[in-house]
């Protein structure tokens, strides 16, 4: 798949770094719409509320959220990333208000352990499974929440263990940006939540996963799943293949 310039430096950053920060995805209008569209959400299956208010699969909710799907700039490097036929297994609203803990150094998920010796190798490089794109809706400061990453860490071949703070002498960065900057992260990269400790600002924030094509789909409620023929009708080719609606493979 032949992709663009800007494209590929941005795939080598994640093939290096686990990470790339892309600035100014998002304009103005998408951020209000974002905003107001997460402030009329209403609590489905397993969302909660609190502290931090969470809504699962926002894009089967209505047509609106289609189009955070397949952003530019980030459809192209998700698709260079984890290939042309790559799909989604989640699109998640965020509200983080003050008072709100984070999260410890984490991975979402690590495909296998490998020797970290092996993965120290420039010749080697592991194949990304999952990838994540925060867009953020709001211009994260140090005191607003922000997602921690300790780059290059995916190539430790394994998990933080309990209490572990850093890798290689390298510890978590709060990374600081803009209102409509998206990260994009390997799900292999040992990241972190952080605490809200301003007393009166809220975080927005939508969270695309995004996968390979033999990656599974999980849309909860899984077995009473239904997507809503509003959304699919709506929904453009590119976006149908991302919900699912792929060619014929060898295990379909």
């Amino acid at each position: 798949m032949a992709i663009d310039a800007l494209t590929a430096q941005r795939l080598q950053a994640m093939h290096e770094e686990g990470f790339v920060l892309l600035r100014g995805v998002l304009n103005g209008r998408q951020i209000n719409e974002l905003h107001s569209a997460i402030d009329a959400l209403q609590p489905q299956h397993w969302d909660y509320t609190g502290l931090v208010d969470h809504y699962k699969c926002v894009f089967n909710r209505d047509p609106l959220w289609l189009p955070y799907l397949d952003v530019p700039g980030v459809i192209e490097l998700a698709e260079a990333c984890l290939g042309a036929d790559c799909h989604v297994i989640g699109q998640t609203a965020w509200r983080c208000h003050p008072g709100f803990i984070g999260g410890d150094l984490h991975q979402d998920y690590q495909v296998m352990e490998l020797p970290e010796s092996l993965l120290a190798d420039p010749a080697f490089r592991m194949p990304m499974q999952i990838c994540t794109a925060h867009l953020f809706l709001d211009r994260i400061d140090a005191e607003l929440a922000p997602t921690c990453v300790i780059p290059g860490s995916h190539r430790a071949g394994r998990p933080p263990a309990e209490g572990e703070r850093d890798w290689r002498g390298r510890t978590a960065q709060p990374v600081l940006c803009e209102a409509g900057d998206v990260l994009f992260f390997r799900s292999d990269l040992w990241h972190a939540g952080s605490r809200n400790r301003t007393t009166d600002r809220i975080r927005y924030l939508l969270q695309v996963h995004y996968d390979r094509r033999m990656v599974a789909q999980k849309f909860s409620p899984y077995l009473s799943w239904r997507f809503d023929p509003d959304v699919i009708a709506a929904a453009t080719p590119r976006q149908r293949r991302l919900l699912g609606d792929h060619e014929p493979a060898e295990y379909d």
